[in-house]
């Protein structure tokens, strides 16, 4: 029978929100109406100490109430609010209104006065109005977001804990009030001296008893709250939070909250960035702004991972003009319409050319060169997806290294100032097709500064970029989403991360080192495990992995074996240690290349190699370090021990 009620109410309930605003609008003046009659003849009739209908003072009342509220009312916009999601924004408004009632009430009734009204019922009409209105917009609310919306949506409501019990965890808070879907069991803080306390009603627990809440509360998501806490302290709390069965999601750092106001839309899933990000360190702003500031900057590969970081930290520093080099036309439209969107915002001017074009092109390289006069070039354009260049070498080949080379002659030409390359921890002793034409590419920039130029070569090498394309990250969290399961080449392979904004940030304080032909490396802190990567997103998903010791598990682990070409470990140097430069994170490696003319009439024939086969013979000639054992374990091994 309740249950029959309640559908009832909600077909009702349902017809009412397909109303039109008019419509709504004037429902909600006949009920405060109502409720304007109620709270007079209420009010009365305590007064008097009898239930009173029909006398003369409470037509008067009645008179002049309308007389007021009507006015009153209207133009403080009570009925221009949403009344389904009545809540602080809905006080806001009708405590003003009511003010300007109440004491035009008084004022009419108490300090001037009717015969036979009682004057104290300018007080105490104007608060039981109050009462009954602000009960009505409550139980509207309840109607219709807790009945209503729960109900169309099966009844299923988040039980959240939110972490942090500062100004942004309570503004979280209450904009979690106006979604039906979710309900605050309280906070957990670290200071043990808000423990027990409430506030706005939600209590307050401490984070040593964690686990037990969770348990005793069902808690079934919890929100981190602490936007303003260093990345080391995130990654702890993360840490210990991924080992409970919750939903775990996070606010943005405190920089990126627009406005300084905190909702429900700022929340994000953890990301994997979060767990592996490092404190960042402030850059030398005298090498950001060295290869940068008053210059025409040309960055090919435009629209990739790097390549796009790179653009939006260029037009912020200081830049003339900024040439967007890009093969893929979707890509060049994506960057030149978001770098406008960030100029427009900084209230700068600066012109952005996007150009279509291929490095491969030697004519459209020439055209851009000789119209724009770049004075720093930066060559990210590559292809980078170990097994695809491995199933297409001699297009590798072309683009990597030929397509390197005919920049370098473009760039030569022009007289650019600076030329950085971005080179990968791929080119150390390469066991792959992608590896070899990185190193190939380095080789070309260090056997044109062996030679002397106006130009300064430099390279900069680095590892894997958390959430660029086709990274491990957004395809373990899509095989999460699509329940499972998720895919491992290996459960012993590790990658070195960086997050894509600290290392194109990086790469242009290595620029401003160059004093020409060195290969910089990036401090990429320790290598990860990929099988941990995967387990720790699965936990922050509120899920478990299944496996043999847990069968009821949700997400399986799957191991597919190693892809063409793929190694188990990533190394980022050739020869011994590094050289420290002036910036802590800024490594300089000393790595032998072939003589000019050898190296010339190599790469002579690696024009002409028309096949795979071609391509590697005299790829392994250039890169002696190159061991084209693609799925060999004995050749990941034998690399792993030169090392």
């Amino acid at each position: 029978m309740q249950h029959l009620l309640i559908d009832i109410i909600v077909r009702i309930l349902s017809r009412m929100s397909t109303w039109s605003r008019a419509r709504k609008r004037a429902i909600v003046f006949a009920l405060d109406l109502s409720l304007l009659v109620l709270s007079i003849w209420i009010a009365f009739s305590l007064r008097v100490g009898q239930w009173e209908l029909t006398t003369t003072p409470i037509r008067m009342m009645l008179a002049g109430g309308l007389a007021l509220m009507v006015p009153i009312f209207w133009s403080a916009g009570v009925y221009n609010a949403i009344f389904r999601y009545a809540g602080v924004g809905m006080m806001r408004t009708l405590l003003p209104a009511f003010s300007v009632y109440t004491a035009a009430m008084s004022g009419v009734f108490m300090v001037y006065g009717f015969p036979g009204v009682p004057r104290t019922l300018g007080l105490l009409q104007p608060l039981t109005f109050f009462l009954l209105v602000v009960g009505s917009r409550i139980a509207a609310r309840y109607f219709f977001i807790d009945l209503l919306d729960r109900g169309t949506n099966n009844g299923e409501v988040r039980r959240v804990l939110i972490y942090g019990a500062g100004r942004a965890g309570q503004q979280l808070a209450s904009s979690i009030r106006s979604d039906p879907q979710m309900y605050t069991v309280g906070f957990i803080d670290d200071d043990k001296r808000l423990a027990g306390q409430r506030l706005d009603g939600d209590r307050v627990f401490a984070s040593s008893n964690l686990e037990a809440i969770i348990t005793e509360r069902s808690v079934t998501d919890i929100l981190l709250a602490l936007p303003s806490v260093s990345r080391r302290r995130q990654r702890e709390i993360l840490q210990r939070l991924r080992k409970l069965q919750v939903e775990v999601k996070i606010l943005p750092r405190a920089r990126d909250i627009v406005g300084g106001q905190i909702s429900l839309s700022d929340i994000r899933p953890v990301e994997i960035e979060d767990l592996l990000g490092r404190e960042p360190v402030a850059p030398n702003e005298v090498l950001l702004g060295r290869t940068i500031v008053g210059r025409c900057v040309l960055v090919t590969g435009a629209g990739g991972s790097i390549g796009s970081e790179l653009c939006r930290q260029i037009v912020a520093k200081g830049a003339t003009k900024v040439v967007l080099y890009e093969l893929s036309e979707f890509s060049l439209y994506s960057i030149e319409r978001e770098l406008a969107g960030i100029l427009s915002k900084m209230g700068k001017e600066l012109e952005v050319v996007p150009v279509l074009g291929s490095v491969t092109d030697p004519e459209t390289l020439t055209s851009v060169f000789t119209t724009h006069v770049p004075q720093t070039v930066y060559h990210a354009a590559a292809y980078k997806h170990v097994p695809l260049v491995e199933a297409n070498a001699v297009q590798g080949v072309r683009n990597n290294v030929l397509g390197t080379h005919e920049l370098v002659k473009a760039a030569m030409a022009a007289k650019v100032r600076d030329f950085i390359l971005i080179s990968t921890d791929k080119a150390v002793r390469p066991t792959n097709v992608m590896g070899a034409t990185k190193r190939v590419a380095e080789q070309v920039l260090q056997s044109y500064a062996a030679k002397g130029t106006d130009t300064r070569f430099s390279m900069v090498r680095f590892g894997n970029v958390l959430g660029s394309s086709g990274s491990v990250v957004p395809l373990f969290r899509s095989q999460i989403e699509a329940g499972g399961p998720i895919t491992i080449t290996d459960e012993r392979i590790t990658r070195y991360f960086m997050t894509i904004p600290e290392a194109a940030n990086l790469v242009i304080q290595a620029g401003g080192l160059a004093k020409g032909g060195e290969v910089f490396v990036l401090d990429m802190g320790k290598p990860v495990k990929i099988i941990n990567l995967a387990k720790t997103m699965i936990q922050l998903s509120g899920l478990k992995v299944r496996n043999e010791k847990n069968p009821a598990g949700d997400i399986e682990i799957t191991e597919v074996g190693l892809r063409p070409g793929e190694k188990l470990y990533e190394e980022l140097l050739i020869g011994n240690e590094a050289e420290a430069t002036r910036h802590d994170r800024i490594k300089m490696a000393h790595e032998h290349f072939l003589p000019w003319k050898e190296f010339q009439a190599l790469l002579s024939e690696l024009e002409t190699a028309g096949t795979t086969h071609d391509c590697i013979r005299v790829l392994k000639k250039l890169v002696t370090e190159f061991d084209h054992q693609p799925n060999s374990e004995e050749g990941q091994k034998k690399a792993v021990n030169s090392a």
